[in-house]
């Protein structure tokens, strides 16, 4: 979107390019990563990323309220309430989709907040690999005036609150099935949290425990990467109850995956969120129902959103149930990043974290996702180059 840039990269853009970027990425994961890098970063123009943050932030002081807190109890599964989860989360994701207004200005609409964890150590990464792969240099990558050091050093701060690393893991639902695995490979290669199994944990007493080379130790912080959701459609059978009262503290309570999430779009009032409302306090109908999508609260990874949705659609959910669903205006995704071929659109993630005792969250850095299909999903971009995983790069002031 910064138009020379754009111009610039696409010119010399070559295919050898982009799979040394890939083996790049491969050979620093150790492993062969299995969602879709895009070819190109997204060149983020200083305004519309600034109004992002900005927004972001706002959005975040909307929900970090006390009447909100208590509003959003009824958004966690009574199975899976868990104690202690402090005053706020660790981390939070807020997504923009890049749109053009009436006056054909760059405008960010929020697609979702999320108050849980992303691809800390694979964004950090993924801009050094275009850089390499590319060789374009100054432009910045992390946000608020962080440096490679600076950011490393705030996310280390987050995670270990200060314990070893060997007292701390990253907690996931079958992690080596995950696709995010290269994201906890790079975890652990920069600050030596290991992967585990949430069904390999062991419970004793208040304590959790894993296997660490041979022996059991003792877990003092959970880096919480299950997704509950997943959790409860595969069944899986852990040691311990997400109710239990543990002696462990929390990087990533899984509360606030509950809490900040779809649930929260109806509250907040700010130009770039759509309208939304909970399905069991929807006025009326609307007469333009083809501008909007019906959404479960609790799915995992966009299964059962209808895009397509008829007045039969709303009318077949039981009484009992609507308020588990979100009607949502549709946001119409501007042709944003001209490519070799059909231009593709972006949403891009400020990714925030929020350390303990700090009176706000502090955005760090970018996840982007390209797409030239109907959504955002692998599923709609099947055989088409210039989509996927990418981050943003911006000029310095």
């Amino acid at each position: 979107m910064i138009t020379h840039l754009r111009e610039r990269f696409n010119r010399d853009f070559t295919e050898a390019a982009y799979q040394r970027f890939l083996q790049n990425l491969d050979e620093a994961c150790g492993m062969k990563i299995e969602f879709r890098p895009c070819e190109t970063p997204v060149f983020l123009p200083r305004d519309l990323l600034q109004n992002m943050v900005e927004s972001g932030q706002e959005l975040i002081r909307q929900l970090h309220q006390p009447d909100y807190l208590q509003a959003s109890t009824r958004a966690i599964p009574a199975a899976y309430h868990a104690p202690n989860e402090g005053t706020h989360p660790d981390f939070i994701q807020v997504d923009f989709a890049v749109t053009r207004d009436a006056d054909n200005q760059w405008q960010p609409q929020l697609i979702e907040l999320q108050g849980c964890a992303s691809l800390y150590a694979f964004q950090y990464l993924l801009p050094h690999a275009y850089q390499e792969a590319y060789g374009f240099e100054g432009l910045n990558y992390l946000l608020n005036g962080l440096t490679d050091e600076s950011y490393l050093a705030l996310l280390r701060d987050v995670l270990l609150n200060g314990y070893d690393p060997a007292q701390v893991v990253l907690m996931e639902v079958e992690p080596e099935q995950q696709k995010t695995l290269p994201d906890f490979r790079l975890t652990e290669k920069l600050f030596g949290i290991r992967t585990v199994d949430v069904a390999h944990l062991r419970k004793r007493g208040r304590r959790l425990t894993y296997e660490r080379d041979g022996q059991e130790i003792e877990i003092a912080r959970l880096y919480n990467r299950v997704i509950i959701d997943e959790f409860a459609r595969k069944n899986i059978q852990a040691a311990f109850d997400f109710r239990d009262e543990l002696d462990i503290e929390w990087a990533g309570h899984p509360n606030w995956y509950f809490r900040w999430s779809k649930f929260s779009l109806p509250y907040l009032k700010h130009p770039s969120v759509p309208r939304a409302w909970f399905l069991n306090e929807l006025p009326e109908v609307p007469n333009d129902l083809d501008k909007f999508v019906l959404k479960p609260l609790f799915s995992f990874a966009g299964s059962g959103v209808k895009v397509h949705v008829t007045p039969e659609d709303l009318a077949a959910i039981p009484e009992t149930e609507r308020g588990d669903y979100l009607l949502q205006e549709k946001v119409t995704y501007a042709p944003a990043i001209a490519t070799l071929d059909e231009p593709s659109k972006v949403e891009v993630r400020i990714m925030f974290v929020w350390p303990q005792g700090a009176a706000e969250p502090v955005a760090v850095t970018t996840l982007t996702r390209m797409s030239k299909g109907a959504m955002m999903g692998v599923d709609f971009n099947k055989n088409k180059t210039w989509v996927g995983s990418s981050c943003g790069f911006f000029e310095r002031a």
